[in-house]
């Protein structure tokens, strides 16, 4: 990596205060700047850094003043932390460019599979009958994609991915080291003391732009598809069971459990650990708190707690909660 800060500059559509001529060979956090460092400046918190950090240049927002000197050149833009971002990606992009191609003489590939242009396939990769796989993809070591699954064009699979027969992944999708889509939903029916398993013999259709995260789980349905829509972002260790419908732009953070059935909206917030009852539905831009229990359908709007409730009323039992002991001393003062 080795740009001039006048190139940066014009990537982002920025203003320049200071030395456009500035070299950057690479990028930093704020409070580990280095010389040829680029890094950014949004959060308030670390604003005295602006003025230690030895870095050759920092994005900040446009509305920034500085206080007092700064050494470092400022590369001005309506968001920095969106701008940031913008930049990584384009840094990602061309690394991408000059990684490697080919298909590993170790891989098993059946013969009837249609592998794209510009793959990479790496070692002990295995790849089943009919299999179709996009141009551009990259398929890491040890992935095992089962019979008649689809893969996007673009698509990365992370080493230790497992995709099962059927399933459907989009373009431009990223799936982290040791993702499982389409083992068995969770489907027994009792009988006699015992469980009587019930075949599970739908898929997994994921969209386009998808990012699932490390060791996270898409159960295939029991008929019919589970579906994850596009540009939907899973993190790590998320379960997300049979024949579930997850919105379009949602995102999840870790250990997020979603139950058979339910439906999550479009452009929903499910914070770590939140959990969602079976067959439930929860409206589009529904915000679900940390380790919120979810037990009936939920309108648009904030929730925390379990059962959850909407974010006000949970607040105001917060406060009531820790009155508890007062209170109890109180009523036995009372009853003596």
């Amino acid at each position: 990596m080795k740009y001039t800060v006048a190139q940066i500059a014009e990537l982002l559509s920025a203003e320049v205060i200071g030395d456009p001529n500035g070299t950057i060979t690479t990028i930093c956090k704020i409070e580990e700047g280095v010389p040829g460092g680029l890094t950014f400046l949004s959060n308030p918190k670390y604003t005295h850094y602006i003025y230690e950090t030895k870095a050759t240049a920092a994005i900040v927002n446009s509305d920034f003043k500085p206080e007092q000197p700064v050494s470092c050149t400022l590369i001005k833009v309506a968001n920095s932390y969106l701008a940031f971002a913008q930049l990584l990606n384009f840094y990602q992009e061309t690394q991408m460019q000059s990684a490697k191609r080919g298909i590993s003489d170790k891989a098993c590939i059946a013969a009837s599979a249609k592998i794209g242009e510009n793959v990479y396939i790496g070692e002990f990769v295995s790849i089943g009958e009919n299999v179709v796989v996009g141009n551009g993809a990259r398929i890491f070591p040890q992935v095992c994609i089962g019979d008649n699954v689809k893969v996007g064009d673009r698509t990365t699979l992370n080493a230790g991915v497992k995709v099962y027969a059927e399933c459907v992944i989009g373009s431009d999708c990223i799936l982290h080291a040791g993702a499982v889509i389409g083992a068995d939903g969770f489907g027994f029916a009792p009988h006699d003391g015992q469980y009587l398993k019930i075949p599970q013999i739908g898929n997994v259709v994921i969209g386009n732009n998808v990012e699932i995260g490390a060791n996270t789980c898409i159960d295939r349905a029991t008929m019919g598809s589970t579906v994850i829509e596009d540009n939907v972002k899973i993190d790590n260790l998320v379960q997300i069971a049979h024949n579930v419908t997850v919105g379009e732009g949602t995102g999840m953070a870790a250990q997020v459990g979603i139950a058979g059935s339910a439906k999550i909206g479009k452009h929903c917030i499910l914070a770590g650990q939140a959990g969602i009852a079976g067959h439930l539905s929860v409206d589009d831009g529904t915000v679900i708190g940390a380790q919120a229990g979810v037990t009936h359908p939920l309108k648009k709007g904030m929730y925390l707690g379990s059962p959850a409730i909407p974010l006000g009323e949970e607040r105001r039992l917060i406060v009531y909660r820790r009155k508890l002991p007062e209170l109890f001393q109180d009523v036995k003062n009372l009853k003596k």
